[in-house]
């Protein structure tokens, strides 16, 4: 049952309809297939560049769509519904293509961002490093300058899309001065010296490729700084803002996928005579779960718009990823209780979208890391 929405413009309805048969046609299919085979759908991101997808809300002038916050996060949810590796995948390459679009001159601009938003590129962001995750000024990967070059040593942890692809943002060290001493490169997947562990064995969003990325001596030009040196962890702190709504709108796509499922079982399952959607007890849980599903959603979309407004949405967007993640983590494990032991197993999806659920706590931010960040929102205002 696709989920019931307000949008502010035709448009915005369109750009719904179509994603929604871009998600049902061309992603849900192939989504238990290439989870199972730990594949990475690099077409399906290309078709999503080439229908317009991958930058909705960045500027027209660029190749974006310059969609507000509100309409693109409604998109992803309908994409992470279908898929959640490549929702999650969206967040990630929206948020890696923030640090440009904001930050970068216009020559930066012009020379990369078209191909960026038009689907021919797919970015990673690298910030986290094996110490250095929720702590991020703690990271030590260094660039060194040399001539018109930076020289790029270390090693960058969980990075999604690590090895797939074609650009990364990363953070870097270019001086000593703790938070103040980390700048922002745009490096190319092509770049001598850089390189990629094996794929980490997730439990989880299998089909979405995990990785730390080397740099051994890599030289990246000084070209491809991103704003000035020891702006990089103020530019990888407010892309994140932004990606934790990425996130939260991908937890309640993942949710709304598991309510759907175990209300499709409950209404065809029979037992004492009866579908056991009739049954108090399992209609009590499928309450509980649209509610879940239905109040994370507010949430995201009530942060969303503050920041189409401009007004300030830090806390509220530490809420929707607390609020969302944990109700996806709630709602999944719930499908899977209303199917039974018919749930356990890999023949329905819901034991999938339990194992997918448990990630959207940790990235971009541990769940205590945003109370932490509500907390001194509310400590400070």
């Amino acid at each position: 049952m696709p989920a019931e929405r307000l949008l502010p413009s035709t448009e915005a309805e369109d750009l719904l309809k179509l994603t929604r048969e871009i998600a049902r046609d061309e992603l849900a299919p192939l989504a238990s297939e290439y989870e199972e085979q730990e594949r990475f759908p690099r077409e399906q991101f290309r078709l999503l560049g080439r229908s317009g997808l991958l930058g909705l809300p960045y500027p027209e002038r660029w190749g974006g769509a310059a969609l507000p916050y509100e309409v693109y996060l409604q998109v992803l949810e309908e994409v992470a519904t279908a898929w959640m590796s490549v929702g999650v995948g969206l967040s990630v390459h929206t948020m890696s293509c923030y640090a440009l679009a904001e930050h970068g001159t216009d020559e930066q601009r012009g020379r990369w961002l078209p191909d960026m938003l038009g689907g021919e590129l797919l970015g990673a962001y690298a910030l986290s490093e094996s110490h250095a995750g929720s702590d991020a000024a703690a990271l030590s990967t260094r660039a060194r300058r040399d001539g018109d070059d930076y020289v790029v040593n270390g090693t960058k942890a969980w990075i999604t899309h690590g090895g797939q692809a074609d650009f990364y943002t990363t953070m870097v060290r270019t001086s000593d001065d703790g938070g103040r001493g980390i700048s922002c490169l745009l490096v190319d997947a092509d770049t001598p010296g850089l390189g990629f562990a094996a794929p980490e064995r997730k439990m989880g969003l299998t089909g979405s490729t995990t990785t730390q990325v080397l740099f051994e001596g890599a030289r990246v030009g000084a070209d491809r700084l991103l704003g000035t040196e020891g702006q990089g962890l103020k530019i990888a702190l407010t892309a994140l803002n932004s990606g934790r709504l990425g996130i939260a709108a991908c937890a309640v796509g993942l949710a709304q996928a598991a309510l759907d499922e175990a209300v499709a079982y409950a209404k065809q399952r029979v037992q004492f005579g009866r579908s056991i959607v009739e049954f108090q007890g399992v209609e009590f849980l499928l309450a509980d779960m649209a509610a879940a599903v239905e109040s994370a959603r507010a949430t995201y979309l009530e942060a969303a718009r503050r920041r189409d407004r401009g007004l300030p949405f830090v806390r509220q967007a530490s809420i929707a990823k607390l609020v969302a993640t944990d109700a996806a983590m709630k709602v999944t494990t719930d499908a899977v209780q209303v199917l039974g032991g018919a749930g356990y197993t890999r023949d329905f999806p819901v034991e999938r979208y339990l194992r997918e659920a448990k990630v959207p706590q940790i990235f971009e931010g541990t769940n205590q890391i945003q109370r932490v960040v509500i907390a001194r929102q509310l400590r400070d205002a």
